[in-house]
């Protein structure tokens, strides 16, 4: 009786603290996402942070002509024998190659307009889906992203609470506080509605819980495993020939 009343408990328990974050979300909040049409989204605004990895490429310079790749140090350089340490970090890709066109300057004859490209591989900014989804957590972040994107390449599992997804911006200082809506998974998918469908900002977070009856059975299975677990040892200890 006593295990019954305490599965009971946290079965009841359970479902309080699914619905009360569930319903934590505000409708409003999603007029601070956009819309994919309304974002105008270039590499030329991209700052670069660690861990980003670049490769940079000049025709004129034949150590670079094929081009050569470094990660961003955590100090924020890179560097080279002939040109010492360049400072990257917090700057665009057309500002790096500037600076690197100026340090070559003065060992080759550099041509054209641009005779340094930088080209970029995004390791810094990131997204996050996390709960129940096939592939959850840290995802490389391009700008281009959409709640629709980002959860089909996640792909939700048999256990998520597809009706009460939650996506969330978080708020960064005390005077500004997160953004939350609920997302409905099925009726994007299945009946086609697209207002949910918005652009996902670095540091977004897409949160897929597991329906009431799953997490019923998740929690109950840490709380029943360990005891069965026990059990079946105290019986293999008590056998002997």
């Amino acid at each position: 009786m006593a295990v019954r009343t305490l599965l009971a408990t946290t079965a009841l328990s359970v479902v309080m603290v699914l619905l009360g974050g569930c319903f934590a979300a505000q409708p409003q909040d999603i007029e601070v996402f956009l819309r994919p049409d309304e974002a105008d989204v270039t590499g030329e605004d991209y700052i670069i942070q660690p861990p980003d990895r670049i490769t940079v490429v000049a025709t004129d310079v034949p150590e670079l002509a094929a081009g050569e790749t470094q990660d961003i140090r955590p100090d924020g350089f890179i560097s080279y024998e002939k040109i010492g340490e360049i400072p990257v970090a917090g700057k665009t890709p057309r500002q790096v190659a500037e600076m690197i066109a100026e340090r070559l300057s003065e060992l080759y004859k550099l041509t054209g307009d641009y005779p340094i490209d930088v080209r970029v591989e995004n390791r810094s900014k990131l997204y996050y889906v996390l709960g129940q989804v096939r592939h959850q957590g840290a995802q490389i972040f391009t700008g281009r992203e959409t709640t629709l994107s980002a959860l089909a390449r996640a792909i939700p599992t048999d256990y998520a609470w597809k009706e009460q997804i939650q996506v969330i911006r978080p708020g960064y200082g005390d005077a500004e506080r997160s953004r939350i809506f609920r997302l409905d998974y099925r009726d994007m998918v299945i009946r086609g509605r697209t207002d949910q469908i918005v652009l996902l900002q670095e540091g977004d977070i897409i949160y897929v819980p597991p329906t009431v009856f799953a997490a019923i059975g998740m929690t109950l299975g840490e709380i029943v495993g360990p005891i069965f677990q026990a059990g079946r040892a105290a019986t293999t200890w008590g056998v002997g020939p």
